[in-house]
Parts: structure tokens; sequence; C-alpha cells
């Protein structure tokens, strides 16, 4: 199996930092063209100056994934600067926790239209040239609660769960046109995202952040430890250089431990 992603182009939803900035980072390391799409376009530029002057090949590319004018015209920008698209990496998410009686309704769409509304537009948009050259890559990225629940994060689960569906939807679709699937559930990694949920869930559960950490992020592993941005990466560029239909429409646990399917 080749270690080398040379001459194929990578497109990574909110990529501008956390573990999207990290798969770019390691994608262009191994050699693809990386295009960075963040709602946060001078963040996604950033990020991809980065990986230029490391002496990679990078965009940056505004994109709201909950956008289907928005997500097509992001794509077809990248394709027309790098190329035909041979990998896309669907990582935009937010995280919003609230007790299910409390939950806003708002806040529970815009969770949902962000990682499973822009999950499903950036794959459509990707989709025909991917089976035009009968060819390509597919990775969602869920999360350990793609198969466990936590308490105050139902909009969270619900949308990790249903990446499931959709990878192995998109499985049986794309076996045919040399398209594979897979989505990839990382247990906690200590991005801005998870050190924003500490104190919430702290305040919420009536808990120290401390006993957050220990009892609720890592109680459940078999280490106490979080995982990586480099876990994550090793674990998404091995799907991207699997060389056949073999290994698709799969869930793929990074998680310590924390669940074992």
């Amino acid at each position: 199996m080749s270690g080398s992603l040379d001459g194929q182009v990578a497109v990574i939803t909110g990529a501008a930092s956390g573990i999207g900035k990290a798969l770019a980072q390691a994608l262009a390391q191994a050699g693809a063209q990386v295009a960075i799409a963040d709602l946060n376009l001078p963040g996604a530029q950033a990020a991809a100056g980065e990986i230029q002057a490391a002496g990679g090949r990078a965009l940056g590319v505004a994109m709201d994934v909950t956008d289907e004018a928005a997500v097509n015209a992001g794509i077809a920008q990248v394709e027309q600067a790098l190329g035909p698209v041979d990998i896309l990496i669907a990582n935009a998410g937010v995280q919003i926790v609230h007790p299910i009686q409390d939950f806003p309704f708002d806040a529970w769409k815009k969770l949902l239209a962000i990682h499973l509304d822009g999950a499903f537009l950036t794959t459509k948009a990707v989709l025909p040239g991917m089976y035009a050259r009968k060819r390509g890559t597919v990775i969602y990225m869920g999360s350990a609660h793609s198969h466990e629940a936590s308490p105050l994060k139902s909009a969270y689960v619900t949308a990790k769960h249903g990446l499931l569906g959709l990878a192995r939807t998109l499985a049986k679709e794309g076996g045919a046109h040399g398209v594979r699937s897979h989505v990839v559930c990382p247990g906690f990694v200590r991005t801005p995202l998870v050190e924003k949920q500490i104190p919430e869930q702290a305040a919420s559960l009536g808990i120290s952040e401390e006993e957050v950490i220990q009892r609720v992020m890592l109680g459940n592993t078999v280490d106490g430890t979080f995982t990586t941005l480099e876990d994550v990466a090793t674990t998404v560029l091995f799907l991207c250089r699997f060389p056949s239909n073999a290994l698709t429409g799969q869930s793929i646990l990074v998680s310590h431990g924390w669940h074992m399917g």
C-alpha cells in the first residue's frame, strides 16, 4: 500500500482549526493538494498558508456547508484551482449542550444542519466527478457518540448516529463507481470545541471541571487518555490510502477503548 497521496485533491470542511486543520496538514504532508473549506475564510486562508509555507499545495475556500449554493460554488472553485476532487472529509461540526426538555429548537436545527446537511450537500457535490473517474474516498467525521449517548447531547448524538446511515448508503451506491465511504469516530480530542464543553458540562451536571474530564470524558477509556489529533490523522490517512472496496461503509472507532464495536 503506497504511503503517498501524490496528485490527489482533498476537500476538508471545518478545517480552519482543530481536527480538520490537523487532517489538512497530514494529507498535505502525504502529498495531497488540500482545499480547506470553512465558514471562517481568513482562518481557512491562514491554515492554507501554513501548508504552503511548509512546501505543500493548499487553498482556503469559504463554505457554509448548510447552504447548497455555497457548497456547490466552493467545490467548483476547488476543481478550477486544484482539479477534480478525489477525497472528501466532511468534518465541519459544532457542539451545543442542553437537557432535551430545555433544548431550543433553533439550536437543534442548527446543529443537525451543520453535521448532516453539510455531509449530504458536500457529498452530493463531489459525487458526479468521482463517479465519472471511477474513484473516490468520502470520510465523515463521526464520534464515539455515533455509537454511544451522553446526557445533554441529544442533537449531537442524533447527528453523529445519522452519519453512519449516510456512509453505509453511500458505500452501497458508490461501490460500483469505485467510491468508498467511512465514518471515523474519535473519542474526546482536546480541541477548542471540547475545551468549551468542560465548563458547560460542569455547570449543567453540577460537578467540577476535573470531574467532567475524569468521569464524563475519560472515565470509560482503557487508559484515561484523550484521543489525539495524531490518532485521528493516522486513521484517516490509512483509509485514504486503502487500495480497494474491501474496506468500505465502515465505522472506525479511535477512542482509547471508550466504545468497542
